[in-house]
């Protein structure tokens, strides 16, 4: 999520602005100031990193924020555990920025191309023109199509005028799903909402799901160093890294469940010799608040029953393993398009949010490797503290923020609603034939085990 917390001079800019804080017409007739939104800022010169002229502050950092009354009670706003590991973590990957450059134009894997462009991204010191420039250029030209809408996500994420005007030049790609997620994120940093396409849908028959929302997520992994917690490295994940490490995700709701109960469908491929996949799928529980009609903000949590593995490799029992239970959270907001019904009620067409929870990343599968080495099919695992084998070996924080919409995948005009792939049951458990009927009973986690090192 560091990423996020870059290019946000404006924050500071508001502290000191004499038409915020002393009279000036954004103060209301008692003198007491007025939030204005991202968009008047914006029009009013201060939104983004457009406001200083282009100077040290353009690489700004919301940790550098001083303590004064202008930000608030510090117990809301300075209480991020993650924002907290982002101030003080050992970058681990220590690229030199023109080799990640280089990287991001060149390398021949997409999943590599596209972690250098997060992580260049990421790097508070470099110049934000310098780094939409650079992701511009791989929503151009890079012939994968998922780093150029995971480049877009991160130009949303550097936010500011350079961003918006960077993404409007792709709300007429060719592509209709490069085209929409440019008008979406471009939505979201005008008015806070997504903007969608007039496109219609298709429903697949005989799924187990109204819905199979792929999801795009981006995380920074904080790694504890040593047993006095006073050092962190941190490992910025851009969402094909994450997914070929962690799994890729999708978003399983239905409509008469979809506000207290959600699957989660995890799949990590080439992990398994036999070329099946690992299947991991988590069943969260929560609340979802409904005061508008078109949206649902909502908190679930999962806790699952999981094998943990002593070797921090994903259905590796080389060197132990255990049955421990996993635990995440997820909060966020869906919206709903009218025009897309599911037995009379409205489709989700959209999901944002952001999650949290534990890992293990064995330190022998890290030191002295390469980030090819490195990002590997399931190189690291969630974890728990509540567990006398997991629990000490836990030495991962992470933290992220995830999106998904509704895609095209056939290319046949219409939105898909439910066409991928997930191999689970409504409560989370294996189906690999995906019948709707659980393969064993409470078991949501395949059960192959690969060969050790």
């Amino acid at each position: 999520m560091a990423i996020d917390l870059c290019n946000k001079p404006e924050a500071t800019r508001l502290l000191d602005d004499p038409e915020l804080w002393g009279g000036g017409p954004g103060d209301d007739p008692g003198g007491a100031p007025v939030e204005l939104s991202w968009a008047e800022r914006v029009r009013r010169g201060g939104g983004g990193s457009g406001g200083d002229g282009g100077g040290g502050r353009r690489g700004s950092h919301i940790r550098n924020l001083p303590p004064t009354h202008g930000i608030g009670d510090p117990a809301a706003w300075e209480s991020n555990f993650g924002h907290a590991l982002d101030a003080v973590a050992e970058r681990l990957d220590r690229r030199p920025d023109a080799e990640l450059v280089r990287q991001a134009e060149h390398h021949p894997d997409p999943v590599m191309r596209e972690q250098a462009l997060y992580e260049f991204a990421d790097r508070h010191e470099v110049d934000i023109g310098d780094k939409i420039a650079l992701l511009s250029h791989a929503v151009t030209r890079d012939p994968d199509r998922q780093v150029r809408w995971d480049a877009l996500w991160a130009i949303e994420k550097l936010a500011g005028p350079e961003a918006c005007q960077a993404l409007r030049r792709f709300r007429r790609d060719p592509d209709p799903e490069i085209a929409e997620w440019a008008g979406l994120f471009l939505g979201e940093l005008q008015t806070g909402d997504p903007a969608f396409d007039g496109r219609g849908c298709h429903t697949t028959p005989g799924r187990t799901f109204d819905e199979t929302i792929f999801l795009l997520i981006h995380c920074d992994l904080y790694i504890r160093l040593d047993p006095e917690n006073r050092r962190w490295g941190k490992l910025s994940l851009a969402p094909q890294g994450l997914a070929r490490v962690y799994g890729q995700a999708h978003a399983c709701p239905n409509v008469e469940t979809r506000e207290r109960q959600l699957v989660i469908a995890k799949t990590i491929s080439g992990l398994h010799p036999d070329g099946t996949p690992h299947v991991d799928n988590y069943l969260f529980r929560g609340f979802t608040e409904r005061s508008r009609p078109d949206r649902g903000n909502f908190f679930f949590e999962s806790h699952v029953s999981r094998p943990f593995f002593v070797s921090g490799r994903a259905d590796d029992p080389s060197q132990g393993e255990v049955q421990s239970h996993i635990g995440f959270m997820r909060e966020g907001c869906w919206y709903l398009d009218d025009r897309f019904k599911i037995r009379g009620a409205d489709a989700i067409r959209y999901v944002r949010g952001r999650f949290q929870g534990w890992g293990y990343v064995n330190p022998a599968r890290l030191t002295g490797k390469s980030l090819e080495q490195v990002l590997l099919p399931g190189n690291a695992i969630l974890s728990t503290l509540h567990d006398p084998v997991a629990g000490p070996l836990t030495n991962a924080f992470i933290h992220g923020t995830f999106k998904g919409k509704l895609n095209d995948w056939d290319g046949d005009g219409l939105i898909d609603l439910n066409s991928r792939d997930v191999y689970s049951t409504v409560e989370g458990e294996l189906d690999l034939d995906m019948d709707g009927k659980p393969d064993a009973p409470g078991v949501a986690c395949c059960c192959y085990r690969v060969p050790g090192p």
